[in-house]
């Protein structure tokens, strides 16, 4: 059975949570056609899915590539994660031992995934748990969500290289179905909330975007190099040379007006 659209949508979301695929990676679609032994116009149609999910973008010149998140746009996807994640736990009543267990199981796996040395088992994992959260309590609309908004997070903490420790991660997640076990509704609410803010205040973004920054740097002075005044004063001020008869000499090469630009330059 071939694969479908969907499938091809659902793996390489996958391998954004997995950080196997980084933030600007290209998705070519006869290459993408090939490794799935489908048509190009299965995998267009799968990448035109993940574009209207914000995940992947297109470009006349660079075709279809993986999104890269600007500033506001990480800080608009923590905050959109923030209200959903947060209103899912308050709105949600006593969560059953089923799906308590279930949850409790994935945790389980997160540790196992601590101790190895897969770290992309360990990435998904981290970020699935805010998936299988919302399907354990009875959303599975929002759960859909939450994983969109999660690959777009993971790229984000890959971008702007994230100081986030994964063990913390998993602490945090203990303490949240600790809380849920416990029926501490509002606990597991501030627990989600501290721990989002703690994801997202470990990137390391820049406080405020200098526009001229890249120009800035490459038209900084060369160290060793006279300032642009010092240099024009030196030229300026390079005594004439004289024939022993008093006679002005003929210009040597190096006055002429090629040397006398690069002086300045």
């Amino acid at each position: 059975m071939s694969i479908t659209a969907p499938e091809i949508s659902a793996r390489i979301v996958e391998a954004v949570m997995a950080q196997k695929l980084a933030p600007g990676a290209r998705l070519g679609e006869q290459q993408l056609a090939m490794l799935f032994d489908c048509s190009r116009t299965i995998v267009r149609e799968a990448l035109t899915r993940l574009a209207a999910r914000g995940i992947v973008t297109v470009s006349a010149r660079r075709g279809w590539y993986v999104i890269e998140p600007s500033q506001d746009e990480a800080r608009e996807a923590f905050e959109a994660r923030r209200v959903i994640e947060s209103g899912l736990i308050r709105s949600a009543g006593p969560i059953d031992r089923q799906k308590l267990r279930a949850l409790k199981t994935h945790v389980q796996r997160e540790k196992a995934a601590l101790k190895g040395s897969d770290v992309g088992a360990r990435s998904y994992l981290l970020g699935d748990f805010h998936v299988c959260l919302a399907e354990c309590l009875g959303n599975s609309l929002l759960a859909d969500t939450l994983r969109d908004f999660t690959a777009r997070t993971t790229l984000i903490a890959m971008l702007y290289q994230s100081s986030h420790d994964a063990a913390q991660s998993c602490e945090d997640h203990v303490r949240i179905v600790a809380a849920l076990e416990r029926g501490d509704t509002a606990g597991a609410e501030a627990l989600m909330n501290e721990h989002i803010g703690t994801v997202q205040a470990a990137l390391r973004v820049p406080s405020q975007a200098d526009p001229l920054a890249q120009l800035r740097d490459a038209l900084a002075p060369l160290q060793g190099t006279p300032p642009h005044g010092e240099a024009k004063a030196q030229v300026l001020r390079k005594p004439s040379r004289r024939k022993a008869s008093g006679a002005p000499s003929a210009p040597d090469s190096s006055d002429n007006s090629s040397t006398y630009l690069g002086a300045l330059l």
